[in-house]
């Protein structure tokens, strides 16, 4: 196993982590509000009584909100972080560079997710009654 392996198994392991730590704030917060909204609900209640999990994950948002939130910093820095390197050869260079832009893309989707479930969780309400009172 090369050095740059052993850098990038880490990396690769928490960008995933990221990304399916957004995916349950995403089922428990925004999808609801969509599907609702789309005239969906009756599917939406459906998918919620045969897939027990979501309520689980619903209660328990804020634990979910919380570390999906400290696993997207932390994803960050380590995209982010000062005195990255790819190697010298061209060839490994293209793919470290290739490999680089995916990962800030999926880290940039993970945040809207995040972002889209935190909304709908914990802003939708407040700003209907600040819009309606």
């Amino acid at each position: 196993m090369t050095d740059t392996t052993k850098q990038k198994r880490p990396q690769q392991k928490l960008g995933w982590l990221v990304l399916f730590t957004t995916i349950p704030t995403l089922f428990c917060c925004a999808l609801p509000i969509a599907f609702v909204t789309l005239g969906f609900g009756a599917s939406w209640a459906a998918l919620y009584a045969s897939v027990p999990v979501i309520g689980i994950v619903a209660a328990n948002k804020i634990w979910f909100f919380a570390a999906s939130a400290l696993m997207l910093a932390a994803a960050f820095w380590l995209a982010f972080r000062p005195g990255q390197s790819c190697p010298v050869d061209p060839d490994l260079a293209r793919h470290c560079n290739t490999a680089k832009v995916w990962n800030r893309r999926f880290l940039y989707l993970s945040a809207l997710i995040w972002l889209v479930g935190f909304g709908a969780a914990y802003l939708s309400v407040p700003l209907l009654e600040w819009l309606d009172p």
